[in-house]
């Protein structure tokens, strides 16, 4: 996927190299606790990943990074979730702190919701912590409305294809 300030590319067990750096600022686990990965966990993390699939066949997965159109440069990542043999997914994005606040991620999650309509997803999903304004505001620009739902704490926010 590519759109004009960002790529999305498919992610690969490689780019735990360069995307160990940018998911190392600790501020970045504030709502979703965890903390940075090592470069071992993160490569572990891809290698399972990469593979598309749930052990058990039941989830597709897919994982991009985000990339500056003009230079490459990874900034996130955007992953879905697909499950109920492709009728729903849910979606997730990490913008490392260096980019954050420049429209990134909002340009990402709308890319990503627009390829999963496209592709025959009927809903889409994202959990989000009630405190986080910077992802509530990009889950909207992404076309997603909050719900009354909560799961572990966070929000569901919800789009659906019309």
């Amino acid at each position: 996927m590519s759109e004009d300030r960002i790529s999305l590319t498919p992610l690969t067990v490689a780019d735990a190299d360069e995307m160990v750096d940018v998911l190392s600022g600790e501020r970045l686990y504030t709502f979703t606790g965890g903390s940075a990965p090592t470069l071992e966990g993160l490569r572990a993390r891809y290698t399972r990943q990469v593979t598309g699939r749930s052990p058990d066949g039941l989830e597709e997965w897919r994982n991009w990074i985000v990339r500056r159109g003009h230079d490459g440069q990874a900034v996130g990542y955007v992953q879905a979730t697909i499950t109920e043999q492709g009728r729903r997914a849910e979606i997730a994005w990490v913008i490392g702190l260096a980019w954050q606040r420049r429209g990134y991620a909002s340009q990402a999650a709308t890319a990503l919701v627009a390829w999963l309509f496209d592709r025959g997803v009927e809903q889409v999903v994202a959990h989000i912590h009630p405190d986080h304004a910077a992802s509530a505001a990009v889950a909207a620009k992404a076309g997603l409305s909050p719900t009354d739902q909560f799961d572990d704490g966070e929000r569901l926010w919800r789009a659906k294809r019309s």
